[in-house]
Protein backbone atom coordinates (compact mmCIF):
# COMPACT_ATOMS: atom_id res chain seq x y z
CA UNK A 1 0.00 0.00 0.00
CA UNK A 2 2.94 2.40 0.58
CA UNK A 3 4.63 1.52 -2.60
CA UNK A 4 1.23 2.66 -4.33
CA UNK A 5 0.27 5.76 -2.55
CA UNK A 6 4.13 7.21 -2.96
CA UNK A 7 4.03 6.14 -6.68
CA UNK A 8 1.23 8.06 -7.20
CA UNK A 9 1.08 11.16 -4.56
CA UNK A 10 4.95 11.25 -3.51
CA UNK A 11 5.44 14.63 -5.21
CA UNK A 12 2.54 15.73 -2.74
CA UNK A 13 5.46 15.51 -0.06
CA UNK A 14 8.75 15.53 -1.55
CA UNK A 15 8.96 19.49 -0.44
CA UNK A 16 10.23 18.00 3.05
CA UNK A 17 13.65 17.23 3.32
CA UNK A 18 12.27 14.00 5.64
CA UNK A 19 10.26 12.68 2.81
CA UNK A 20 12.57 14.25 -0.34
CA UNK A 21 12.74 12.25 -3.53
CA UNK A 22 15.57 10.33 -2.75
CA UNK A 23 14.39 9.31 1.01
CA UNK A 24 11.29 7.91 -0.37
CA UNK A 25 12.88 5.89 -2.83
CA UNK A 26 15.64 4.46 -0.38
CA UNK A 27 13.11 4.33 2.46
CA UNK A 28 11.02 1.52 0.08
CA UNK A 29 13.91 -0.72 -1.53
CA UNK A 30 15.36 -1.13 2.09
CA UNK A 31 12.36 -3.33 2.08
CA UNK A 32 12.62 -4.91 -1.09
CA UNK A 33 14.65 -8.13 0.15
CA UNK A 34 11.77 -8.55 2.20
CA UNK A 35 8.94 -8.54 0.22
CA UNK A 36 7.22 -11.18 -1.43
CA UNK A 37 7.25 -11.43 -5.38
CA UNK A 38 3.63 -9.56 -5.81
CA UNK A 39 4.83 -6.74 -3.46
CA UNK A 40 8.10 -6.80 -5.54
CA UNK A 41 5.94 -6.34 -8.67
CA UNK A 42 4.42 -3.08 -7.33
CA UNK A 43 7.45 -1.93 -5.83
CA UNK A 44 8.93 -2.43 -9.59
CA UNK A 45 6.10 0.11 -10.54
CA UNK A 46 6.78 2.33 -7.82
CA UNK A 47 10.23 2.95 -9.21
CA UNK A 48 9.39 3.69 -13.29
CA UNK A 49 6.93 6.08 -11.66
CA UNK A 50 9.42 7.68 -9.17
CA UNK A 51 11.56 8.61 -12.11
CA UNK A 52 8.65 10.05 -14.06
CA UNK A 53 7.88 12.16 -10.89
CA UNK A 54 11.59 13.08 -9.96
CA UNK A 55 14.03 12.81 -12.89
CA UNK A 56 16.82 14.06 -10.68
CA UNK A 57 17.01 10.22 -8.84
CA UNK A 58 16.78 8.68 -12.17
CA UNK A 59 20.15 7.58 -12.15
CA UNK A 60 19.94 5.55 -8.99
CA UNK A 61 16.52 4.02 -10.00
CA UNK A 62 17.17 2.98 -13.40
CA UNK A 63 20.87 1.34 -11.35
CA UNK A 64 18.66 -0.59 -9.14
CA UNK A 65 16.20 -1.81 -12.33
CA UNK A 66 19.22 -2.57 -14.37
CA UNK A 67 21.00 -4.73 -11.65
CA UNK A 68 21.31 -8.40 -12.41
CA UNK A 69 19.13 -9.67 -9.53
CA UNK A 70 16.23 -8.07 -11.23
CA UNK A 71 16.72 -8.49 -14.76
CA UNK A 72 18.36 -12.94 -14.10
CA UNK A 73 15.27 -12.92 -11.53
CA UNK A 74 14.20 -16.75 -11.77
CA UNK A 75 10.56 -14.87 -11.34
CA UNK A 76 9.60 -13.95 -15.20
CA UNK A 77 7.40 -10.76 -14.43
CA UNK A 78 9.72 -9.05 -12.03
CA UNK A 79 12.40 -9.99 -15.04
CA UNK A 80 9.95 -8.60 -17.36
CA UNK A 81 9.34 -5.46 -15.70
CA UNK A 82 12.81 -4.76 -14.72
CA UNK A 83 13.90 -4.94 -18.66
CA UNK A 84 10.55 -3.34 -19.92
CA UNK A 85 10.93 -0.12 -17.25
CA UNK A 86 14.63 0.02 -17.71
CA UNK A 87 13.98 0.71 -21.86
CA UNK A 88 11.21 2.91 -20.88
CA UNK A 89 13.33 5.10 -18.60
CA UNK A 90 15.99 5.47 -21.67
CA UNK A 91 14.20 6.12 -24.41
CA UNK A 92 10.94 7.35 -23.80
CA UNK A 93 10.23 11.05 -23.30
CA UNK A 94 9.60 13.01 -20.52
CA UNK A 95 5.87 13.98 -22.31
CA UNK A 96 5.60 10.06 -23.28
CA UNK A 97 6.59 8.82 -19.57
CA UNK A 98 4.15 11.57 -18.38
CA UNK A 99 1.32 10.13 -20.44
CA UNK A 100 2.36 6.50 -20.01
CA UNK A 101 2.47 6.53 -16.22
CA UNK A 102 -0.29 9.41 -15.45
CA UNK A 103 -2.86 8.58 -12.16
CA UNK A 104 -4.41 5.16 -12.19
CA UNK A 105 -8.22 6.50 -13.25
CA UNK A 106 -11.28 5.39 -10.88
CA UNK A 107 -12.42 1.31 -11.07
CA UNK A 108 -15.52 1.28 -12.13
CA UNK A 109 -18.02 -1.33 -10.89
CA UNK A 110 -19.51 -3.61 -13.05
CA UNK A 111 -22.43 -5.65 -12.66
CA UNK A 112 -22.67 -9.66 -12.49
CA UNK A 113 -23.19 -11.40 -15.64
CA UNK A 114 -24.95 -14.13 -13.91
CA UNK A 115 -26.89 -11.85 -11.65
CA UNK A 116 -27.81 -9.90 -15.12
CA UNK A 117 -29.12 -12.87 -16.67
CA UNK A 118 -30.64 -13.91 -13.64
CA UNK A 119 -32.74 -10.68 -13.63
CA UNK A 120 -33.94 -10.66 -17.37
CA UNK A 121 -35.40 -14.64 -16.23
CA UNK A 122 -37.29 -13.50 -13.18
CA UNK A 123 -39.13 -10.68 -15.61
CA UNK A 124 -39.74 -12.65 -18.28
CA UNK A 125 -40.95 -15.34 -15.79
CA UNK A 126 -43.22 -12.51 -14.55
CA UNK A 127 -45.07 -11.46 -17.55
CA UNK A 128 -45.46 -15.12 -18.58
CA UNK A 129 -47.34 -15.49 -15.61
CA UNK A 130 -49.27 -12.93 -16.05
CA UNK A 131 -50.53 -13.77 -19.15
CA UNK A 132 -51.71 -17.38 -17.89
CA UNK A 133 -53.43 -15.84 -15.10
CA UNK A 134 -56.17 -14.45 -17.57
CA UNK A 135 -54.65 -10.84 -17.87
CA UNK A 136 -54.57 -11.16 -21.70
CA UNK A 137 -56.45 -7.25 -22.11
CA UNK A 138 -53.68 -5.23 -22.08
CA UNK A 139 -49.56 -5.92 -22.47
CA UNK A 140 -47.02 -3.93 -22.18
CA UNK A 141 -46.89 -2.54 -25.96
CA UNK A 142 -50.76 -2.50 -26.74
CA UNK A 143 -53.29 -4.56 -27.34
CA UNK A 144 -53.44 -8.38 -27.54
CA UNK A 145 -55.43 -9.71 -30.38
CA UNK A 146 -58.91 -11.85 -29.75
CA UNK A 147 -60.50 -14.46 -31.78
CA UNK A 148 -63.61 -11.34 -32.65
CA UNK A 149 -60.91 -9.21 -33.51
CA UNK A 150 -58.11 -9.55 -36.56
CA UNK A 151 -54.49 -8.69 -35.23
CA UNK A 152 -53.37 -5.19 -35.78
CA UNK A 153 -50.13 -3.56 -36.46
CA UNK A 154 -48.47 -1.95 -33.29
CA UNK A 155 -48.95 1.38 -33.33
CA UNK A 156 -45.60 3.53 -32.26
CA UNK A 157 -46.22 5.22 -28.90
CA UNK A 158 -45.82 8.48 -31.01
CA UNK A 159 -48.66 11.42 -31.65
CA UNK A 160 -48.18 11.28 -35.29
CA UNK A 161 -51.57 12.94 -35.87
CA UNK A 162 -53.19 16.36 -35.12
CA UNK A 163 -56.33 16.36 -33.38
CA UNK A 164 -58.50 19.08 -34.60
CA UNK A 165 -61.11 18.53 -32.40
CA UNK A 166 -59.62 17.36 -29.56
CA UNK A 167 -62.07 14.29 -28.90
CA UNK A 168 -61.15 10.76 -28.86
CA UNK A 169 -64.78 9.56 -31.07
CA UNK A 170 -62.97 11.70 -33.47
CA UNK A 171 -59.49 10.17 -33.97
CA UNK A 172 -59.53 6.80 -35.97
CA UNK A 173 -56.41 5.45 -34.13
CA UNK A 174 -58.08 5.73 -30.87
CA UNK A 175 -61.64 3.79 -32.47
CA UNK A 176 -62.56 0.44 -32.11
CA UNK A 177 -61.58 -0.45 -35.54
CA UNK A 178 -64.95 0.08 -37.59
CA UNK A 179 -63.68 3.15 -39.33
CA UNK A 180 -61.26 3.15 -42.52
CA UNK A 181 -57.63 3.19 -42.28
CA UNK A 182 -56.26 7.11 -42.36
CA UNK A 183 -54.81 8.19 -45.27
CA UNK A 184 -50.86 8.02 -45.39
CA UNK A 185 -51.20 11.90 -45.74
CA UNK A 186 -52.74 12.16 -42.24
CA UNK A 187 -50.34 10.13 -40.73
CA UNK A 188 -47.05 11.40 -41.92
CA UNK A 189 -47.95 15.25 -42.49
CA UNK A 190 -45.73 17.20 -44.64
CA UNK A 191 -44.91 19.37 -41.89
CA UNK A 192 -44.72 17.89 -38.37
CA UNK A 193 -44.76 20.09 -35.00
CA UNK A 194 -40.86 20.77 -33.80
CA UNK A 195 -42.14 19.68 -30.35
CA UNK A 196 -42.98 15.80 -32.31
CA UNK A 197 -39.89 13.69 -32.71
CA UNK A 198 -38.58 13.33 -36.22
CA UNK A 199 -37.60 10.04 -38.15
CA UNK A 200 -33.89 10.69 -36.92
CA UNK A 201 -35.75 10.48 -33.12
CA UNK A 202 -37.28 7.45 -33.90
CA UNK A 203 -34.61 5.47 -35.09
CA UNK A 204 -31.78 6.70 -32.74
CA UNK A 205 -30.08 9.08 -35.86
CA UNK A 206 -30.62 12.21 -33.77
CA UNK A 207 -28.37 13.93 -30.73
CA UNK A 208 -29.92 12.85 -27.01
CA UNK A 209 -31.67 16.20 -26.04
CA UNK A 210 -30.12 18.63 -24.21
CA UNK A 211 -30.77 18.56 -19.98
CA UNK A 212 -32.99 21.40 -19.06
CA UNK A 213 -31.30 22.00 -16.04
CA UNK A 214 -27.98 22.22 -17.34
CA UNK A 215 -26.43 25.00 -19.41
CA UNK A 216 -25.63 24.55 -22.86
CA UNK A 217 -22.00 23.61 -23.47
CA UNK A 218 -20.63 24.22 -27.09
CA UNK A 219 -17.03 23.54 -28.45
CA UNK A 220 -16.54 26.11 -30.59
CA UNK A 221 -15.26 29.57 -31.65
CA UNK A 222 -17.08 32.77 -30.69
CA UNK A 223 -16.20 36.36 -30.73
CA UNK A 224 -15.77 37.95 -27.66
CA UNK A 225 -14.97 42.01 -26.72
CA UNK A 226 -12.10 42.00 -24.82
CA UNK A 227 -12.57 45.62 -23.79
CA UNK A 228 -16.09 45.30 -22.31
CA UNK A 229 -13.76 43.62 -19.09
CA UNK A 230 -11.12 45.94 -18.76
CA UNK A 231 -9.96 44.81 -14.78
CA UNK A 232 -9.56 41.04 -16.11
CA UNK A 233 -6.12 40.61 -15.44
CA UNK A 234 -6.32 41.02 -12.26
CA UNK A 235 -8.35 37.91 -11.99
CA UNK A 236 -4.82 36.11 -13.77
CA UNK A 237 -2.58 36.37 -10.06
CA UNK A 238 -4.50 38.59 -7.37
CA UNK A 239 -8.09 37.72 -7.56
CA UNK A 240 -10.41 35.00 -7.27
CA UNK A 241 -13.74 36.99 -6.67
CA UNK A 242 -14.87 40.26 -8.22
CA UNK A 243 -17.26 42.24 -10.81
CA UNK A 244 -16.29 40.77 -14.26
CA UNK A 245 -18.81 42.94 -15.76
CA UNK A 246 -21.19 45.78 -14.90
CA UNK A 247 -22.82 48.70 -17.07
CA UNK A 248 -26.24 50.68 -16.11
CA UNK A 249 -28.93 47.43 -16.44
CA UNK A 250 -26.86 44.53 -15.55
CA UNK A 251 -23.78 43.44 -12.93
CA UNK A 252 -22.25 40.23 -13.05
CA UNK A 253 -19.36 38.89 -10.68
CA UNK A 254 -18.10 35.87 -9.72
CA UNK A 255 -16.83 33.84 -7.12
CA UNK A 256 -14.70 31.04 -7.21
CA UNK A 257 -12.75 28.15 -5.79
CA UNK A 258 -10.16 25.36 -6.58
CA UNK A 259 -9.16 22.64 -5.42
CA UNK A 260 -6.95 19.79 -7.12
CA UNK A 261 -8.27 19.20 -10.64
CA UNK A 262 -11.22 20.86 -10.08
CA UNK A 263 -12.94 24.07 -9.76
CA UNK A 264 -16.50 25.76 -8.94
CA UNK A 265 -17.07 29.16 -10.28
CA UNK A 266 -20.36 30.78 -8.81
CA UNK A 267 -21.48 33.76 -11.32
CA UNK A 268 -24.16 36.17 -10.13
CA UNK A 269 -26.23 38.04 -12.20
CA UNK A 270 -27.83 41.27 -10.49
CA UNK A 271 -30.63 43.38 -12.35
CA UNK A 272 -29.89 47.56 -11.97
CA UNK A 273 -33.06 48.59 -13.87
CA UNK A 274 -36.28 48.90 -13.10
CA UNK A 275 -37.80 46.68 -15.39
CA UNK A 276 -37.52 42.63 -14.94
CA UNK A 277 -34.94 41.09 -17.75
CA UNK A 278 -37.12 38.66 -20.15
CA UNK A 279 -35.60 35.68 -21.92
CA UNK A 280 -32.42 35.27 -19.85
CA UNK A 281 -29.87 32.65 -20.91
CA UNK A 282 -26.54 31.61 -20.81
CA UNK A 283 -24.30 29.67 -22.77
CA UNK A 284 -20.45 27.88 -22.49
CA UNK A 285 -18.21 28.05 -25.20
CA UNK A 286 -15.20 25.77 -25.13
CA UNK A 287 -12.26 26.10 -27.87
CA UNK A 288 -12.02 23.11 -30.29
CA UNK A 289 -8.46 22.97 -29.09
CA UNK A 290 -9.45 22.63 -25.69
CA UNK A 291 -12.30 20.39 -25.49
CA UNK A 292 -10.42 17.45 -24.94
CA UNK A 293 -8.79 19.07 -21.80
CA UNK A 294 -11.32 21.13 -20.20
CA UNK A 295 -15.04 19.86 -19.25
CA UNK A 296 -17.23 22.18 -17.74
CA UNK A 297 -20.64 21.57 -16.35
CA UNK A 298 -23.46 23.79 -14.83
CA UNK A 299 -26.88 24.68 -14.04
CA UNK A 300 -29.45 26.83 -16.07
CA UNK A 301 -30.24 30.02 -14.86
CA UNK A 302 -34.11 31.30 -14.68
CA UNK A 303 -35.46 33.14 -17.86
CA UNK A 304 -36.26 36.07 -15.65
CA UNK A 305 -34.27 38.19 -13.04
CA UNK A 306 -36.53 40.73 -11.20
CA UNK A 307 -35.87 44.22 -10.91
CA UNK A 308 -33.67 44.54 -8.12
CA UNK A 309 -33.16 41.34 -8.22
CA UNK A 310 -30.14 38.66 -8.26
CA UNK A 311 -29.61 34.84 -9.24
CA UNK A 312 -26.56 33.09 -8.67
CA UNK A 313 -25.47 30.30 -11.88
CA UNK A 314 -23.05 27.51 -10.57
CA UNK A 315 -20.32 26.07 -13.12
CA UNK A 316 -18.08 23.31 -12.28
CA UNK A 317 -14.46 22.88 -14.05
CA UNK A 318 -12.88 19.61 -14.17
CA UNK A 319 -8.56 20.31 -16.15
CA UNK A 320 -8.61 16.70 -17.80
CA UNK A 321 -4.78 18.27 -18.85
CA UNK A 322 -3.26 21.46 -19.47
CA UNK A 323 -5.09 23.99 -21.50
CA UNK A 324 -4.44 26.89 -23.36
CA UNK A 325 -7.54 29.56 -23.49
CA UNK A 326 -9.94 30.60 -20.64
CA UNK A 327 -13.74 29.60 -21.53
CA UNK A 328 -16.01 31.73 -22.48
CA UNK A 329 -19.81 32.27 -21.57
CA UNK A 330 -22.44 34.18 -23.76
CA UNK A 331 -25.59 35.96 -21.97
CA UNK A 332 -28.60 37.05 -23.85
CA UNK A 333 -31.55 38.31 -22.36
CA UNK A 334 -33.80 41.38 -23.03
CA UNK A 335 -35.28 44.68 -21.20
CA UNK A 336 -37.39 47.24 -21.85
CA UNK A 337 -38.01 45.69 -25.57
CA UNK A 338 -34.49 46.07 -26.48
CA UNK A 339 -32.33 42.91 -27.06
CA UNK A 340 -28.97 42.41 -25.38
CA UNK A 341 -25.77 40.06 -26.39
CA UNK A 342 -22.69 39.67 -24.52
CA UNK A 343 -19.56 37.53 -24.72
CA UNK A 344 -17.27 37.86 -21.93
CA UNK A 345 -14.57 35.60 -20.67
CA UNK A 346 -14.86 33.51 -17.53
CA UNK A 347 -11.78 33.79 -14.75
CA UNK A 348 -11.00 29.72 -15.35
CA UNK A 349 -7.27 29.92 -16.56
CA UNK A 350 -4.31 26.94 -16.01
CA UNK A 351 -2.61 28.35 -13.45
CA UNK A 352 -5.89 28.05 -11.14
CA UNK A 353 -5.15 25.12 -10.96
CA UNK A 354 -1.87 25.05 -9.83
CA UNK A 355 -0.34 24.84 -6.57
CA UNK A 356 2.90 26.12 -5.34
CA UNK A 357 5.72 23.28 -4.33
CA UNK A 358 8.91 23.82 -1.89
CA UNK A 359 12.76 22.58 -2.90
CA UNK A 360 16.05 22.80 -1.82
CA UNK A 361 18.74 24.99 -3.85
CA UNK A 362 20.27 21.76 -5.44
CA UNK A 363 17.01 19.96 -6.25
CA UNK A 364 15.88 23.13 -8.61
CA UNK A 365 19.17 23.32 -10.00
CA UNK A 366 19.11 19.54 -10.45
CA UNK A 367 15.63 19.81 -12.29
CA UNK A 368 16.62 23.10 -14.51
CA UNK A 369 18.81 21.59 -16.00
CA UNK A 370 17.06 18.30 -16.77
CA UNK A 371 14.35 19.98 -18.12
CA UNK A 372 15.73 21.04 -21.45
CA UNK A 373 14.51 20.37 -24.70
CA UNK A 374 13.41 23.28 -26.43
CA UNK A 375 9.97 22.63 -26.22
CA UNK A 376 10.20 22.32 -22.10
CA UNK A 377 11.09 26.25 -21.56
CA UNK A 378 10.26 29.55 -22.83
CA UNK A 379 11.91 32.87 -22.35
CA UNK A 380 10.14 36.54 -22.87
CA UNK A 381 11.75 39.92 -22.27
CA UNK A 382 9.05 42.45 -21.99
CA UNK A 383 8.30 45.81 -20.43
CA UNK A 384 7.24 46.10 -17.15
CA UNK A 385 3.59 47.69 -17.21
CA UNK A 386 3.61 48.39 -13.59
CA UNK A 387 5.90 49.94 -10.71
CA UNK A 388 8.77 46.88 -9.96
CA UNK A 389 7.72 47.27 -6.35
CA UNK A 390 9.53 43.41 -5.22
CA UNK A 391 6.94 42.56 -2.14
CA UNK A 392 4.45 43.19 -5.50
CA UNK A 393 6.03 41.05 -7.49
CA UNK A 394 6.34 38.57 -5.21
CA UNK A 395 3.22 38.53 -4.20
CA UNK A 396 1.51 38.12 -7.48
CA UNK A 397 4.36 35.09 -8.42
CA UNK A 398 2.52 33.30 -5.32
CA UNK A 399 -1.02 34.00 -6.11
CA UNK A 400 -0.21 32.61 -10.02
CA UNK A 401 0.34 29.22 -8.38
CA UNK A 402 4.32 29.54 -7.48
CA UNK A 403 6.14 28.81 -4.12
CA UNK A 404 8.73 31.77 -3.92
CA UNK A 405 12.06 29.68 -3.64
CA UNK A 406 14.23 32.44 -1.66
CA UNK A 407 18.22 31.83 -1.05
CA UNK A 408 18.33 29.57 -4.33
CA UNK A 409 19.53 32.37 -7.00
CA UNK A 410 22.87 33.71 -6.78
CA UNK A 411 21.40 37.08 -7.24
CA UNK A 412 18.98 38.30 -4.97
CA UNK A 413 17.45 40.19 -6.74
CA UNK A 414 15.75 37.53 -9.19
CA UNK A 415 12.80 35.61 -8.39
CA UNK A 416 13.14 31.71 -8.55
CA UNK A 417 9.48 29.68 -8.31
CA UNK A 418 8.05 26.50 -8.03
CA UNK A 419 4.63 25.03 -8.84
CA UNK A 420 2.56 21.26 -10.08
CA UNK A 421 0.02 22.00 -12.10
CA UNK A 422 -2.84 19.38 -11.09
CA UNK A 423 -4.76 18.14 -13.71
CA UNK A 424 -7.22 14.79 -13.43
CA UNK A 425 -4.69 12.40 -15.47
CA UNK A 426 -1.25 13.80 -14.24
CA UNK A 427 0.43 16.14 -12.65
CA UNK A 428 2.75 18.76 -14.36
CA UNK A 429 5.72 20.25 -12.42
CA UNK A 430 7.01 24.21 -13.71
CA UNK A 431 9.87 26.27 -12.55
CA UNK A 432 10.16 29.84 -12.39
CA UNK A 433 13.25 32.05 -12.81
CA UNK A 434 12.16 36.10 -13.09
CA UNK A 435 15.29 38.12 -13.44
CA UNK A 436 14.17 42.29 -13.32
CA UNK A 437 16.51 45.29 -14.75
CA UNK A 438 14.52 48.18 -12.87
CA UNK A 439 16.68 50.81 -14.80
CA UNK A 440 15.43 49.34 -18.11
CA UNK A 441 12.28 48.90 -16.38
CA UNK A 442 11.90 45.11 -18.28
CA UNK A 443 11.56 41.28 -16.89
CA UNK A 444 12.92 38.48 -18.30
CA UNK A 445 11.58 36.05 -17.19
CA UNK A 446 11.96 32.17 -17.89
CA UNK A 447 10.03 28.80 -17.28
CA UNK A 448 10.77 25.53 -17.77
CA UNK A 449 8.38 22.28 -17.04
CA UNK A 450 7.92 18.41 -17.47
CA UNK A 451 4.64 19.24 -20.13
CA UNK A 452 5.68 20.53 -24.03
CA UNK A 453 4.00 23.31 -24.58
CA UNK A 454 2.85 24.45 -20.95
CA UNK A 455 5.87 26.88 -20.21
CA UNK A 456 4.68 29.07 -23.28
CA UNK A 457 1.11 29.35 -21.77
CA UNK A 458 2.30 30.21 -18.17
CA UNK A 459 4.68 33.00 -19.57
CA UNK A 460 2.35 34.58 -21.74
CA UNK A 461 -0.14 34.64 -18.97
CA UNK A 462 1.74 35.80 -16.07
CA UNK A 463 3.71 38.63 -18.25
CA UNK A 464 0.10 40.32 -18.39
CA UNK A 465 0.56 41.15 -15.18
CA UNK A 466 3.97 42.00 -14.39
Amino acid sequence: VGAYILGEFGNLIAGDERSGPIVQFKLLHSMFHLCSNQTKYILLSTYIKLINLFPEIKGDIEEVLGNDNQLRNSDAEIQQRAMEYTKLSQIASSDLLATVLEEMPQFTERESSLLAKLKKKSNTLVKERDILDGDNTSTQNGTLPTAEEPPTLPTPDINLVELESGTPEDSPVLSNHTAPPPALSDVLPAGPPAAEPSLLDMFGGAPPAQDPTKVQVVTGLIECNEAAQPNFKAFICSRNNGILFENEIIQIGVKSEFTGFEGKLQVFYGNKSPLPLQGFNTTLYISPADQPCLRLEGQRVPQLISAGAQIPQTIKATAVTAFAECPLIQITFSAAGNAHNMVLRLPLLVNKFSKGTGMAAQDFFVRWKNLNLPAQECQKVFKASKPMDNDLVRGKVQGFGFQVLDGVDPKPENLVGAGIIVCEGSQIGCLLRLEPSKPAQMYRMTVRSSREGVPELLVNLLSQDL
